[in-house]
């Protein structure tokens, strides 16, 4: 009968200890479109898997902007931020995982002691004495939690998906900072180009003033056309003005993005005209493997169901195994004897009987965690989809009213060499230069600034198809791509 006992007892552990609580994670299915919406300039085509697959910043081929970078990723405390906090989910990964093994600790005693004499009686036949004696003594003890409901289990699983959350927010955090770094950093390069602009402006219109000068003087201009250009160049020179002032919050920008006080950095100017790389896009299915605040969403979501398990096996008994081998003795020389030997076997039960629903709110506690989670991931998703669509369609109208810009600076240009020469001719009024010459600097400044807007939106569209878009070992090619 006692056999048949410990059979099922054995057959019963081995049901529980195939349970767990909670439902196993599955990723939520996403209805996602096939093919982006593009327009010209973009067009079918494949990335180019053999070229260097460095950072997302070098494709821009600024040796500034990739210096900076490296110096954003070793000096920024945000990004040092984020690594400590990946560490911390790490180590508690490593905390929890040791929940599957058990707990073996070790102790001694050695004391000297006076029992009173005073103490309750045990037997009233058999007086108390006071005694003065030693206590010696040394134990291992080993326990062990059996994880009937899985407890322990889905808390691992928790902290796993805890710790690759991490893992892609640290990835997210690396991919913001040096997206802000380069939006700033071409940010102040098209200011650069613009202050250019004013620059080439200035000394044509001072030298314009010049002219109308010395005709007012030789009789042939008057005092209103000398005002006119004099109020153009002092105009001008008040933009200047402004735009140093932007260009220098710019550049303080810069300097906290790469962990520098702003008082301690500067950046010299440079008029180069950047060029935005050609970036394939992929199919948007690809933006879920690659952006990692969709890896991080998808994750935290796998913690929250994990959750569920872990309160959930709070209705299950938690059964604990302890053994403990040890010594005792009033004397260090038979403290080995035989006698000495002393130890316990035993496991401990609990189950709770009534907590006034307390487990069952936990439980709907952490399923509104995971809807919550899930509902946060499908809304990360849908940011993705409209922030690469928005930079594709950016893009394609920056191209074409960049094209046209540098048409209306050409013809702005002819204008004004008509208009001078008329006005040298004495066929027109020095109001039509003063107006040629506005035009032409505006039409000057709106191409440097669509120069500005492109690399931004190249930047911002980069950043939304989650980096670097070269294949990293062991992934497998893509089909087909859409490049510009």
């Amino acid at each position: 009968m006692d056999m048949r006992r410990g059979r099922w007892l054995l057959v019963l552990c081995t049901v529980l200890g195939a349970c767990t609580a909670g439902p196993d994670y599955r990723k939520p299915a996403l209805d996602m479109p096939r093919a982006w919406k593009v327009e010209p300039p973009w067009r079918e085509g494949r990335p180019d898997d053999a070229a260097d697959k460095g950072p997302w910043w070098q494709r821009f081929n600024d040796a500034q902007l990739d210096a900076l970078a490296r110096q954003a990723i070793a000096g920024s405390p945000t990004l040092e931020l984020a690594n400590a906090r990946l560490a911390q989910a790490r180590a508690a990964l490593a905390a929890t995982s040791a929940g599957l093994m058990p707990q073996i600790g070790v102790s001694e005693r050695v004391a000297r002691q006076r029992i009173s004499a005073n103490r309750p009686l045990t037997n009233y036949n058999a007086p108390n004495f006071a005694t003065v004696q030693s206590d010696l003594g040394l134990a291992m003890s080993v326990g062990y939690e059996v994880d009937l409901a899985g407890r322990v289990q889905r808390s691992i699983e928790g902290a796993q998906a805890a710790a690759d959350q991490s893992a892609a927010d640290f990835e997210n955090t690396r991919l913001v900072l040096t997206a802000d770094l380069a939006t700033s950093y071409f940010n102040l390069r098209a200011i650069d180009v613009e202050l250019d602009v004013l620059a080439r402006a200035i000394g044509l219109q001072r030298r314009s003033l010049e002219l109308v000068t010395a005709r007012r003087d030789l009789g042939a201009g008057t005092g209103l056309d000398v005002a006119q250009q004099q109020a153009l160049l002092d105009t001008t020179l008040v933009q200047v003005d402004l735009l140093r002032r932007q260009r220098s919050q710019f550049e303080h920008a810069i300097a906290t993005l790469t962990g520098v006080p702003a008082p301690s950095f500067s950046l010299a100017p440079d008029v180069r005209e950047p060029v935005p790389p050609a970036v394939p896009l992929g199919v948007p299915s690809d933006v879920l493997e690659r952006r990692p605040d969709i890896a991080a969403a998808e994750r935290a979501m796998a913690a929250a169901n994990a959750q569920i398990g872990v309160v959930s096996a709070a209705y299950y008994p938690s059964i604990t195994l302890g053994t403990s081998l040890g010594l005792s003795s009033r004397a260090f020389g038979t403290l080995l004897d035989a006698p000495s030997l002393l130890w316990s076997l035993g496991v401990s039960a609990a189950q709770t009987l009534f907590d006034g629903g307390r487990i069952a709110a936990n439980i709907e506690a952490a399923r509104a965690g995971h809807a919550a989670a899930t509902a946060s991931y499908r809304r990360v998703v849908l940011a993705a989809m409209q922030e690469v669509e928005d930079g594709i369609i950016g893009l394609s109208a920056l191209e074409r009213a960049s094209a046209q810009a540098r048409t209306a600076v050409a013809a702005a240009q002819r204008v004004l060499d008509m208009a001078r020469a008329r006005y040298e001719g004495g066929v027109s009024t020095y109001l039509e230069v003063i107006t040629a010459q506005q035009a032409l600097l505006a039409s000057e400044r709106q191409s440097a600034q669509l120069m500005g807007q492109r690399m931004l939106t190249s930047v911002f569209l980069v950043k939304a198809l989650g980096g670097d878009w070269q294949r990293r070992s062991g992934e497998v090619p893509q089909k087909s791509a859409l490049v510009r």
